[in-house]
């Protein structure tokens, strides 16, 4: 997310985030951090000191930004490990549903920005551990989701920038960050639970659902290039599947494609 807006952090004493506390279900542990704190780096750096393990969940008290972090110890591939952007998504999708007016749309593009009626409101970013286990999973994961719900603190020029909104902006400015944060929790684990059990296709389902450009010509931007074509699916890791105009089909790689874009990209930095 390098080209959105820069937070800043509220002054002292300025309005205070939501008083009450999220309730976690029972696998998951919440941590709080302080308005202005990045749940990512909080999560990575728990992760990293075995201070945090698997289902403990980062949350930001922020009126302005819906910020969280999960870690999660999946006994999968590295390989494989990136799907997880894909079902942290859907996730959200689906809570966010389940609390948005119905004229709202959201929509996701490809690999790990979400759209509200063709805005970008965020990125998912993803971290995985250099180190693996025995079985070769990566030792841990955090998968994180920062969106802006107002502009408070952000500070955004629309001639500058007019793909850009927030919640507020597009009529949901009444939702409660707390009971995002708990109902994007429980939908993390039944999602994760799917995902877990059945395997990528519910997931690949409902996120090509609301993908930009499913089955219509678009424009995906990867390694450093512009691709065209029609997006038609996701292959079994996440891949955009494009057709171009000759009828060939490229993967484009979302392991690159999510690493290369997340701001602690493959466990690089602390």
């Amino acid at each position: 997310m390098s080209d959105y807006p820069v937070f800043e952090a509220p002054a002292p004493g300025s309005e205070a985030g939501p008083e009450r506390d999220p309730e976690f279900p029972p696998l998951l542990t919440g941590h709080e951090i302080a308005e202005g704190g990045d749940a990512l780096a909080r999560a990575v750096a728990g992760a990293r000191d075995s201070s945090f393990g698997a289902g403990d969940f980062v949350w930001s008290r922020s009126r302005d930004t819906f910020d969280t972090a999960l870690v999660l110890e999946p006994d999968i591939s590295r390989e494989r490990a990136c799907e997880i952007a894909f079902v942290a998504q859907v996730a959200f999708a689906e809570c966010f549903g389940a609390v948005s007016p119905p004229e709202v749309a959201l929509t996701f593009g490809w690999p790990t920005t979400l759209r509200l009626n063709g805005g970008r409101i965020g990125e998912l970013r993803l971290v995985v551990a250099d180190a693996d286990d025995d079985d070769g999973a990566p030792m841990w994961m955090v998968v994180g989701l920062r969106l802006v719900m107002r502009h408070e603190q952000y500070h955004v020029d629309p001639g500058k920038m007019p793909d850009v909104t927030t919640f507020e902006e597009e009529g949901c400015g009444d939702i409660d960050a707390v009971d995002l944060v708990e109902s994007f929790a429980r939908h993390m684990l039944v999602w994760i639970h799917t995902w877990t059990e059945d395997g990528f296709r519910p997931v690949h389902d409902n996120y090509v659902f609301r993908a930009d450009g499913y089955n219509e010509e678009t424009e995906i931007s990867h390694a450093g290039r512009t691709r065209k074509g029609m997006l038609i699916g996701l292959d079994e890791r996440g891949c955009a599947l494009l057709k171009g105009e000759d009828g060939k089909v490229e993967a484009l790689d979302a392991t690159a494609a999510i690493t290369s874009e997340s701001v602690f990209a493959g466990g690089a930095q602390t």
